[in-house]
Order: C-alpha cells, then sequence, then structure tokens
C-alpha cells in the first residue's frame, strides 16, 4: 500500500503517524478520546442545521472562518469517539488555506488504522465530516 502521508499537509501527516504507531485499537480510541478533551466546545448558538454533519448516527457540528486566507475550524460532538474525531480532523486542517484543505484526499483515514475500530456507522460519519469540511472551505473560497 503507497502512503499518502508525504501529500498530506504537516499537521495532519503528524496526526496520522501517531495513530500509526498504536497497533492495538484500545490505544488508537484512548489517543481520540486525549483528542476529544483538547476540543473546546461549541455556542449553542452554532449549533444548526447549516452546521451539521449529515449523515452521522451521532449529532455533530461544525463551524469554518477565514482569517487572511486561511481557514479555521470550530466543532462538537456527543459523543467522546466522534468528538476525538472531529478533533484530529480540526487539529489537522486549522491554518490551511481552503485550496490545501480541497486537497486533501480522505486516503489518510485508512492509514490512521482508525478504520478497522470504528463502526461503519462511525467510519462513515468521519469521512462525513471531512466532506462538510471541505464544502466550508469551497464555500469560504467563493467570498
Amino acid at each position: 500500500m503507497s502512503s499518502t502521508t508525504s501529500q498530506l499537509p504537516t499537521n495532519l501527516a503528524e496526526i496520522v503517524q501517531k495513530f500509526k504507531r498504536h497497533n492495538d485499537p484500545k490505544r488508537r480510541y484512548e489517543q481520540l478520546l486525549w483528542y476529544a478533551k483538547q476540543l473546546e466546545g461549541l455556542p449553542e448558538t452554532e449549533k444548526t442545521s447549516e452546521n451539521q454533519v449529515q449523515g452521522c448516527t451521532s449529532q455533530v457540528f461544525i463551524t469554518a472562518s477565514l482569517q487572511d486566507g486561511h481557514l479555521y475550524y470550530q466543532g462538537d460532538s456527543d459523543a467522546q469517539l466522534v468528538k476525538g474525531l472531529v478533533a484530529l480532523l480540526i487539529k489537522g486542517l486549522n491554518g490551511l488555506t481552503p485550496q490545501e484543505v480541497l486537497e486533501v484526499t480522505p486516503d489518510f483515514i485508512e492509514e490512521t488504522g482508525l478504520k478497522v475500530s470504528l463502526t461503519p456507522s462511525r467510519a462513515n460519519g468521519f469521512y462525513n465530516i471531512l466532506q462538510l469540511m471541505k464544502k466550508k472551505a469551497f464555500q469560504l473560497s467563493r467570498g
């Protein structure tokens, strides 16, 4: 399997490497829960249908803002593991330009080893979170 890590933005590549170090699914879950604890909550006023990730069994919300040409995301979820997935993506994508976010392919999800540890609905949710983040990047790039 070819590695996509070299094509990833630096922060996301570092996160992927951290997960690749753990062969034990339990350690990966612990890593996700650690990320969840680092994530600041989202104000209730931002928990709107426009910011909600569709296709997730959990409640997941993502916001994005553009500052000096760079994207900054915030997010939240009512499920701790999913909150960890949100935090992982936010940490990996914050500070990038919209074009850089749009160039990220979901291949890295496989590399983290999380896909085998997640239920199919959570793995699909992870993909849907990334897709909403990319959609917001596209919208903000359009002005």
